[in-house]
């Protein structure tokens, strides 16, 4: 790619628009030969970089482009950027959020130049393979240090790689890890073999940035506040006392460290996995523990408005139905009720809130600047902020879409509105929460005001890079003396060091670090090769499940596992009856974009590879692996509909419904998401229902008889004729459903078809329903209760020796019922 002298004149590029920066062009050069890792301080055009090597490739190769970036502001920034700056018709460039609908997305992605979207939606729409890589030319991952784990950049890359005629890809981040480790594994998950890094150092770059002046300033916690914090560390101590007698710690301190906690919390997981009662009681104090820690957190850094508001929201828990023990115990506690007091009588004010506006007095008037921001951790704090600074500056606020901590978000309009109007000057003082720290192109300020001290060097170093830009400007990080705010602070200072150092380091030693992701540009890339191993080894492994399967096989099962389920594996032929409701509505998506799973309803798919055996998914399923592992495979082709019954579609007569250890015994204990409801809907329709158990621990779940999940398992298999299948985890069921698939679909020529309906409940249906959750007491009972008595209300009425004389309950259940049905409202 050559160079121009003034301004940058290319094919596709709107004449003079951009600015001729020689460190960008340098960085699009590199990066449109290969696919590289692009490193560049924040605010100095990192997205003019993709944007270079985007119309190049658009020019050269044709196809079309994709630009990922992880929140929805984020993306209509980058997609007015890109309208601006190309001289593409604007209806080619196209944004993709989980406010379009997926049908309509299908459509618009094959008729599009350039697609700007948030991961999630991408992510759904190739699982459900409504979408095609193939044509995609050149992918960007903005803020692509994320791509660890189960995020979904690393699957996109996956399929990227593997689908893409002639694949380009671009990852772009101000702060890419903080060690080489780190980073490698982000070359890695996204197929990078080139790292390219900028730092403000080299000549090109340092022209463009200015000094910026960090300083902290420390402040005293009154005496009023001390004394909330300290009664709540008295509670602290005493839960800390319990969980020392369990052996899991050797400290009482109020003060141990997260690490400390989250080691304690893996001592205590163990002991439940070897079906150990104290386990589930510590890990229950634990939780109280990690909730009183929130609280003096809040006291400490915060404000003790933000610890009020904690204190009711969980109070609100505690009174609710299904609320935690630990919730319980912490509000009933008296000192923690004393904290409380103490709280809502507190009439002063936040030293940090006085030193904010201090701070703001000096910079926008003493020093005539023109903006500054105000980060918090706490949306309670932002409010709080923004109320009590009103009266002396013009402030806004700017917190996420979702309804967090009982406080409400902003849409993405009122976050575009506010921005444009921060960047006109139309008020001066921004008050954010964690939002507007990564990559959004807030403009330059005169002060960055860190509300307390952040500890991990990415996110300090995405907030100071607000400022600092045009002109000198100055970071103040505000700290609460002898609190965990010092210690956070000196963390972060400890990081960011380690950072620059290591981006130092990677700008010096990037030969190396490309010769482990990649050699020649092929090495690290074998993992991409277009779907998994053929699975031959699973298929043999679980064949003997899916043998049960076989149309002629009417050999029955009458040993017992080891864990007990005997006589499990027996297909009925035909429909069954029984049970009521489906799957229970509704999934919590992802927050960076939390409408990218919705309305996926009986969405066909329309790209992609369209033969093959096909898996249909529940798209409430998404939150697993599974889905995505399914979608890898050669020889499947998986697709998404929000399911009436049963989690995944395997031909017209399997359908299965899976479930969690944890799942399977919390829905046999919960009325409102009955498992037994499920499956019956699941049983009438479709002849060879299936339901998938997944975890080895089943019989260690909550505090329950390992007798009384037996019966609910044989249940299944005698009353409702369903199939139980156990497996180890999401590899394991990922393997049995594709086992499954194809043995239905190539062994045994069938197709998929989905079919089933939530169904309305009969009056005797409904009848039952009512009865078996009198006391968790379960459909057999209820029937037989009712068959005894003849109503509902006969049942309700009956004294307790009546209800002895029905087979089947016992002095306990009769108890129970009598206790419930008797007892006054509270």
């Amino acid at each position: 790619m050559a160079t121009e002298a003034a301004g940058i004149d290319r094919p596709l590029l709107v004449d003079d628009f951009l600015q001729r920066r020689r460190y960008q062009l340098q960085l699009a050069d590199a990066a449109a030969d290969e696919h590289t890792l692009v490193c560049l301080p924040t605010g100095l055009g990192k997205t003019t970089v993709s944007l270079l090597v985007t119309a190049e490739r658009l020019h050269e190769a044709g196809g079309k482009a994709l630009f990922l970036a992880p929140t929805k502001p984020l993306v209509q920034q980058h997609a007015d950027f890109y309208r601006e700056a190309l001289s593409v018709p604007d209806d080619e460039i196209v944004v993709f959020t989980g406010d379009v609908k997926p049908d309509d997305r299908a459509a618009l992605f094959e008729d599009a130049r350039i697609v700007i979207a948030t991961p999630q939606v991408v992510e759904n729409d190739l699982v459900g393979n409504r979408i095609s890589l193939r044509d995609v030319t050149h992918l960007t991952f903005d803020e692509c240090h994320r791509a660890t784990g189960d995020y979904a950049y690393v699957y996109i890359a996956e399929r990227y790689h593997a689908d893409a005629a002639d694949p380009l890809v671009t990852g772009m981040s101000a702060s890419p890890g903080g060690d080489t480790e780190e980073i490698e594994t982000v070359c890695e998950n996204l197929g990078l073999v080139n790292v390219e890094v900028m730092t403000e150092e080299d000549a090109d770059v340092d022209e463009y940035t200015h000094d910026t002046d960090v300083q902290w300033e420390q402040v005293t916690l009154p005496d009023e506040v001390l004394d909330i914090r300290d009664a709540l560390n008295e509670v602290i101590t005493d839960r800390l006392e319990k969980l020392k007698r369990l052996g899991v710690t050797n400290t009482t301190n109020p003060d141990l460290s997260q690490k400390d906690l989250n080691k304690m919390r893996g001592q205590l997981k163990q002991m439940m996995d070897n079906d150990q009662s104290d386990g589930y009681k510590g890990m229950s104090t634990h939780a109280e523990v990690m909730k009183l820690r929130r609280a003096t957190e809040l006291v400490e850094t915060q404000s003790v408005e933000s610890v009020r508001r904690y204190f009711e929201r969980q109070r609100e828990a505690a009174r609710s139905s299904g609320a935690s023990k630990a919730s319980q115990r912490m509000v009933a506690d008296p000192k923690v009720r004393e904290a409380m007091r103490k709280a809502e009588s507190f009439d002063g004010l936040h030293p940090k809130f006085s030193k904010a506006r201090i701070l703001l007095a000096e910079t926008l008037g003493i020093n005539e600047g023109e903006r500054a921001i105000l980060f918090t951790e706490s949306r309670d704090t932002a409010e709080a902020l923004v109320e009590f600074l009103s009266a002396s500056f013009d402030v806004r606020k700017f917190v996420g879409q979702g309804d967090k901590e009982g406080s409400d978000g902003m849409t993405q309009k009122q976050q575009q509105e506010a921005l444009d109007e921060f960047k006109s000057g139309e008020f001066e003082v921004l008050v954010s929460t964690s939002v507007a720290e990564e990559g959004l192109d807030v403009p330059e300020v005169d002060l960055v005001c860190f509300y307390e001290p952040v500890p991990t060097a990415i996110r300090s170093i995405q907030r100071k890079g607000r400022t600092g830009r045009q002109a000198e400007g100055k970071v103040v990080v505000l700290m609460a003396e002898d609190t965990r705010d010092e210690a956070f602070f000196w963390i972060s200072r400890r990081r960011e060091k380690k950072m620059a150092s290591q981006l130092a380091e990677l700008k010096e030693a990037t030969d190396d670090i490309e010769e482990t992701v990649g050699d020649d540009g092929q090495a690290g890339l074998d993992a991409f090769g277009g779907g998994s191993e053929d699975g031959s080894d699973a298929d043999a492994e679980v064949d003997a499940g899916a043998e049960a399967l076989d149309e002629d096989s009417d050999e029955e099962d009458d040993g017992a596992s080891e864990d007990g389920d005997a006589g499990l594996t027996d297909f009925a032929a035909e429909a069954r009856s029984g049970g009521d409701e489906a799957k229970s509505e509704g999934t919590e998506a992802d927050e960076t974009d939390e409408d990218a799973a919705a309305g996926d309803d009986a969405v066909v798919a329309t790209a992609g590879v369209d033969e093959g055996v096909e898996v249909v998914v529940d798209q409430r399923e998404l939150d697993s692996s599974i889905a995505k592992d399914l979608s890898t495979r050669d020889g499947l082709v998986t697709r998404l509909e929000t399911l009436a019954v049963g989690d995944y579609v395997l031909s017209d007569r399997v359908a299965v419904e899976r479930k969690s250890a944890a799942d399977f015994v919390d829905s046999m204990l919960d009325a409102d998401r009955s498992m037994f409801e499920q499956v019956g809907e699941l049983s009438r329709a479709y002849a060879r229902p299936v339901m998938v158990v997944e975890g080895t621990n089943l019989y260690g779940q909550r505090d329950i008889d390992p007798n009384a999940i037996r019966g609910a398992l044989a249940s299944l298999a005698v009353d409702f004729d369903v199939s139980v299948l156990r497996t180890e985890g999401e590899e394991d069921t990922t393997e049995l459903l594709a086992t499954v698939a194809k043995r239905e679909q190539e062994t045994r020529d069938r197709e998929v078809s989905v079919h089933g309906e939530k169904t309305t409940k009969t009056r005797a249906e409904q009848q039952e329903y009512v009865v078996s959750a009198i006391a968790d007491i379960g459909p057999v009972t209820a029937r037989t209760l009712l068959e005894h008595f003849g109503t509902v209300e006969a049942v309700m009425t009956a004294p307790e020796d009546d209800l002895l004389e029905v087979d089947g309950v016992g002095p306990v259940t009769a108890e129970r019922i009598r206790e419930v049905v008797g007892s006054e409202y509270e």
